[in-house]
């Protein structure tokens, strides 16, 4: 019991690491260009994703750029009103993978994003990412605490990720004029992500929560990131009609 608890509270850490990084550099800066990161935390970023997620940036931005010009019409990736609810949910990791692997894909909505030098000697080996990753789990931890940890990491990546999809052009506050959805509780998870139908309100913008009752830790840190200079914004407040940002 002792072992499971360890390993659930690590698990929960790095699996909400994983979440801010994604939602803050590979949502935010790289796919929507809502903000630009210094060098190091760019590249910190990226080392974190390639051992935790095995990600790979250009994909994930394709496939989220193509969610973008079809959203919950046929040719999304991702849609629970194109692809069923429990599909999203729940094979979410089957949908990204056949929209990241097409190439198509790639060459329309990733052609800013071309391979550099550490992404054709690392960043582009997600199991070599993966594997350092669990290693480093299992120097730290010993073997049983790195596999619940690796199991309990992937299991709650996976489910919070689809969630954002499926929850979140589901169920929840509308806003806006948009077919995606608001839910506080699945922001709080996702550091800020839940706030979906801001998001597609207002794309570009670095901040997804538009009242003081929302919450959004991902922009908390981005503001954490601007003051020690790794980040610069493209939008400081989002503009929106029918919401007021503050």
């Amino acid at each position: 019991m002792h072992s499971f608890i360890e390993s659930a509270v690590i698990a929960i850490i790095i699996t909400q690491v994983a979440i801010m990084v994604t939602t803050i550099y590979l949502h935010r800066a790289l796919s929507h260009r809502a903000l630009r990161l210094g060098k190091v935390t760019t590249f910190a970023f990226r080392a974190i994703l390639w051992i935790t997620t095995g990600i790979v940036p250009r994909e994930w931005v394709a496939v989220h750029r193509k969610h973008h010009a079809y959203t919950d019409v046929i040719g999304d990736p991702h849609s629970p009103v194109v692809e069923g609810f429990l599909l999203v949910q729940f094979a979410n990791v089957y949908l990204y993978r056949k929209a990241a692997k097409d190439k198509e894909n790639l060459r329309k909505y990733a052609k800013d994003l071309p391979p550099d030098r550490w992404d054709m000697a690392l960043f582009d080996r997600p199991l070599l990412g993966l594997g350092i990753g669990i290693f480093a789990l299992f120097i730290l931890f010993g073997p049983l605490v790195a596999l619940l940890v690796s199991v309990l990491h992937m299991a709650g990546y996976l489910m919070l990720s689809a969630a954002v999809n499926a929850i979140g052009h589901t169920f929840g506050d509308r806003p806006h004029d948009n077919l995606a959805t608001n839910n506080n509780w699945l922001a709080i998870l996702t550091c800020g992500e839940g706030l979906h139908n801001n998001h597609h309100a207002v794309p570009t913008a670095a901040r997804l929560s538009f009242k003081k009752a929302q919450i959004d830790t991902g922009w908390w840190t981005i503001k954490f990131l601007e003051n020690i200079g790794q980040a610069t914004l493209r939008v400081p407040r989002p503009k929106v009609a029918s919401s007021t940002a503050s």
